[in-house]
């Protein structure tokens, strides 16, 4: 028997899809409207721009609605994802999507009303108008069972038309996986990470040149100069000055191995690695971790120095007077999201701080939902597909 729960939120979901059905007519109107006036000296320029962005962000609205329907609880896949800073214009192919979908939705949004409508007509009729002219056992068996088939029809139609709309949804505005457009995909991620490998290894190579490698050249030097110096007391003076300069060399190369692979990471896992990066953080933060077990050792990596790019931005960004940072794995997804009370306005294009949290995800086909209205309070969803150890 279908839930009340269910249908509820089914129909819930037939309403919201009839009211993005009314507003697409009106938006193609206004679209047809502003490449009418594109011609008279450019004046359908500006309105044609907004109207462009007013079909994403409902297109946009609507995959996820999609989402939501065809895989309750689970994670948005990668692939349903449409940029949020994406300004492409008619020929880019998502635009050409997002377009056809607007026309076919606002043709095809009354049909699950007309569905419901008939069903109902029809229990009203068999129900209200129908009359006996005698009344017996088989025909009140078979009055019964057609009312109450013709009830469960409807009840089970309200969600069953609901999936059809998401799925129409789905073929209308997702990218076909094809295995030329996975390999496409691959190549992008492979890209990222060979680019990441690259900026780390030069990283590397300039703490030590310019850490490590010169505070070991100024010991050198000091020990040399002290071999040809006659005082004493001199002696001792540039002994202890080289002895501090290796202590510094010592603290640099221990910084660089913890950055390359925090030993703590490799003790404690993620939890105990995550924990102590909250307290490192200037800003007060509440962790909540649920990790029943350990992950790959590459996925534990890029969450965590993800999770730690995340905390330095609120540190130094935000203005937050506190933080709440909530790990979690199930599904087979791992799911670690930081909010902080700061003054909002966070985007991928104002910093390279999430835009390298989004560098890491994509490596391992992670994605990365950031929601930062200005005034705040800015929320930072990572989530990983991995499995447990």
């Amino acid at each position: 028997m279908i839930g009340v729960r269910r249908l509820c939120v089914a129909a819930g979901g037939l309403l919201l899809n009839a009211a993005t059905g009314v507003a697409a007519p009106a938006l193609a109107a206004l679209l047809l409207a502003s490449v009418a006036l594109v011609p008279v000296a450019g004046l359908g320029r500006p309105p044609l721009v907004r109207v462009l962005a007013l079909v994403r962000r409902l297109a946009r609205f609507q995959r996820a609605w999609a989402a939501r329907v065809l895989d309750p609880g689970g994670p948005e896949p990668h692939h349903w994802r449409a940029g949020p800073d994406r300004r492409a214009g008619p020929g880019d192919p998502a635009t050409r999507r997002e377009l056809a979908w607007l026309v076919v939705h606002g043709i095809t949004w009354p049909a699950p009303a007309l569905v419901i409508w008939a069903l109902v007509a029809a229990f009203d009729y068999v129900f209200f108008r129908v009359r006996v002219a005698q009344v017996e056992s088989v025909t009140t068996l078979a009055f019964s069972v057609s009312v109450a088939a013709i009830a469960l029809i409807t009840l089970m139609a309200v969600p069953l038309l609901q999936t059809v709309q998401a799925r129409l949804t789905a073929l209308l505005l997702l990218p076909g996986l094809t295995p030329a457009a996975r390999i496409r995909q691959l190549t992008e991620s492979r890209s990222v990470v060979v680019d990441a490998r690259a900026a780390e290894l030069r990283r590397i190579e300039r703490d030590l040149h310019d850490g490590a490698q010169a505070k070991l050249v100024a010991i050198r030097m000091n020990l040399g100069l002290a071999r040809g110096v006659g005082d004493p007391e001199q002696v001792r003076q540039m002994i202890d000055e080289a002895r501090e300069v290796a202590g510094q060399a010592l603290t640099d190369l221990r910084d660089l191995v913890r950055g390359i692979h925090p030993p703590v990471l490799a003790d404690r896992g993620l939890a105990g690695a995550i924990e102590a990066a909250a307290l490192l953080c200037p800003t007060p933060v509440e962790v909540e971790i649920d990790l029943p077990g350990r992950l790959a050792a590459p996925v534990e990596s890029a969450a965590y120095f993800a999770t730690a790019e995340a905390l330095t931005n609120v540190a130094k960004h935000s203005g937050a007077s506190r933080a709440w940072l909530r790990v979690s794995h199930t599904g087979g997804l791992l799911r670690v999201t930081v909010r902080d009370d700061g003054r909002g306005g966070a985007s991928r294009s104002a910093g390279t701080g999430i835009r390298g949290i989004d560098r890491r995800l994509s490596a391992f086909d992670g994605r990365l939902t950031l929601h930062s209205p200005p005034g705040g309070p800015t929320e930072l969803t990572m989530e990983l597909p991995c499995a447990l150890s």
